[in-house]
């Protein structure tokens, strides 16, 4: 008699077929250092493991992660339990196949003084702009990749003094969740299941978030609630040059208004020419690309999280007409928001 149990965790799995078309919105690589430690990297990626199916199949479907150790061989976490790599550490796949990189710390005696490839790598990785996320120690490895150099670093009070003393050109913090700074996260530990939401609701849309977080039972209305009281992604505060900061509040505030750059810097209290200079050096790219990639990404929830036509969404984002929005999200994400909205339904066909 065939089992009529709609149990979550007797879900039948969709053929490798019918999931071939379906592409990840939400690609992290993981490189473990020996001793890394557990409970950050086990609350990040069962966050993605929730946000990534229907439900409990645990299909890398909205979210993919591969797993990479610093020697490509097995290592052992600082509780014992040993990880193979499911892929090898290699530069021109982490830029292809991968939007965020994590570097996973843990005992400080395999961190202090990271193999030299290691830090080549990452130091390509972020020279590609691609984000690097650092747990536990991992900020010793950055350090000594001398990207922690004038940017906030979140750690743990443990470590503080000597990761001050070693890198006394970062800004250490140690009473938040998880910082970001210029493309470079540091989370001192903890679960991350923070950090995961966040970057989880930026690529997959709130439902997805909102799915991790029930299934992990944390409470997800506070967790929402609570979110300003972070430092979250894209918040002006990440950025040390007040012209920037202001500049960027106010245009998150103001994505669908036709505002000029020119008001944008009167708002700032400067001109467009020093608006642009503040911008190259704390961002790496000009005002007007930033302002576009807020509405983009802005675009991108509406588009995963409404059901408003794509002209309104492009109206919304600030575009002047839809053929304008679809040029350049196809320019930004490779494919158009018709796309995008297709694909990310396509999974609730699957049974």
């Amino acid at each position: 008699m065939k089992n009529s149990s709609s149990h979550a965790y007797d879900e039948a799995f969709p053929s490798e077929e019918s999931l071939s078309s379906v592409h990840p919105d939400l690609r992290v690589g993981f490189i473990l250092m020996n001793k890394f430690t557990l409970a950050p990297i086990s609350g990040f990626v069962e966050s993605l493991r929730f946000a990534a199916d229907k439900s409990f199949r645990s299909l890398q479907i909205y979210c993919k992660w591969d797993w990479m150790t610093f020697n490509d061989a097995p290592v052992t976490a600082s509780c014992g339990l040993s990880v193979n790599p499911t892929t090898l550490l290699n530069v021109k796949a982490l830029k292809e196949n991968y939007d965020y990189i994590v570097i996973a710390g843990g005992l400080l005696t395999e961190t202090r003084n990271p193999p030299e490839h290691v830090l080549e790598i990452l130091n390509e990785i972020h020279n590609a702009k691609i984000p690097i996320i650092a747990f536990c120690s991992g900020c010793f490895v950055l350090g000594n990749a001398g990207l922690m150099d004038g940017r906030k670093c979140a750690i743990h009070f443990t470590t503080k003094e000597e990761f001050s003393e070693r890198f006394p050109k970062a800004i250490t913090v140690v009473d938040k969740a998880y910082v970001e700074d210029q493309g470079i996260f540091t989370c001192p530990g903890g679960t991350a299941i923070d950090l995961a939401a966040d970057l989880i609701r930026r690529h997959c849309g709130d439902i997805r978030a909102q799915k991790s977080l029930e299934y992990l039972l944390i409470n997800a209305d506070k967790h929402i609630m609570n979110e300003k009281e972070e430092i979250l992604l894209d918040s002006p505060t990440t950025y040390e040059n007040s012209i920037v900061s202001k500049a960027i509040s106010f245009m998150s505030e103001n994505l669908s208004a036709h505002v000029t750059l020119k008001e944008v810097a009167e708002h700032a209290r400067t001109n467009p020419r020093q608006l642009h200079r503040a911008f190259l050096s704390s961002t790496h790219e000009p005002p007007s690309n930033y302002w576009r990639k807020l509405r983009l990404e802005h675009a991108r929830k509406l588009l995963a999280n409404t059901n408003a036509y794509i002209t309104n969404i492009a109206i919304e984002c600030g575009f002047s007409d839809a053929s304008h929005f679809i040029l350049w999200f196809k320019k930004q994400y490779g494919e158009t928001p018709f796309t995008y909205r297709k694909r990310r339904h396509e999974i609730e066909k699957l049974k």
